[in-house]
């Protein structure tokens, strides 16, 4: 049984701030086909901030709670963009989800995924199939449950996680957008992969190798 720390989390948000800043000028690219082209600059920005705030905690004083609501304050104050609301929602609702807990286990932290999941699917008002970050974090989260009822420890959770998020990223360059400014381009969103849910897959393989390795 796995047991996450305070300090866990916080290396993890520096470990997803690092792989947002090496993969910033790819996810632009991503987002220039069919957005505006800054969506990697959104995440680099969000989780450096995030990541530099709770490095500043006090491991001996703070709770995961913690921890993630100071993540979600600081990335919604350092992005404005549309993906700021989605993800400081998703921390919050993670940081809600791990109430009351000085620790995290297996069950703690495949709950803290659903709910940071379903977080971005609330705010954004999105579904399956819509060609957004969505895509990749649903079936996530669903594959991550399904291994963990399957008794099977964290580390493969979260494996099977990001090989749900990396086919339904994938299965974006088939859809047309329907949510956000790319939906008005209709039928040349089509062949495009969309750059949230290429971003969720790089902080899902963050969570894996944070909790392989």
């Amino acid at each position: 049984m796995t047991t996450v720390t305070v300090e866990d989390l916080k290396s993890l948000f520096a470990r997803i701030a690092e792989a947002m800043t090496r993969e910033k000028d790819r996810l632009c690219e991503l987002d220039g086909v069919i957005g505006d082209a800054d969506h990697g600059i959104a995440m680099e920005l969000g989780f450096a901030a995030a990541a530099k705030a709770v490095s500043e905690l006090d491991a001996t004083t703070a709770d995961p709670t913690l921890v993630f609501n100071t993540a979600a304050k600081s990335f919604l104050n350092a992005v404005g963009a549309s993906s700021g609301p989605l993800y400081a929602t998703a921390l919050m609702r993670a940081g809600a989800s791990a109430k009351g807990k000085t620790s995290l286990n297996d069950d703690d932290m495949v709950e803290i995924f659903a709910a940071f999941a379903k977080g971005i699917q609330d705010r954004g008002k999105a579904e399956v199939g819509e060609k957004t970050m969505v895509d990749a974090w649903a079936p996530a989260a669903v594959a991550c449950r399904a291994v963990r009822d399957q008794g099977l420890p964290l580390a493969a959770c979260l494996a099977a996680a990001l090989e749900a998020a990396q086919a339904g990223a994938e299965a974006t360059k088939d859809m047309i957008a329907a949510k956000g400014r790319s939906s008005r381009l209709g039928e040349r969103t089509l062949g495009h992969m969309d750059p949230g849910a290429a971003s969720a897959v790089v902080m899902i393989s963050c969570f894996h190798i944070h909790f392989t390795s």
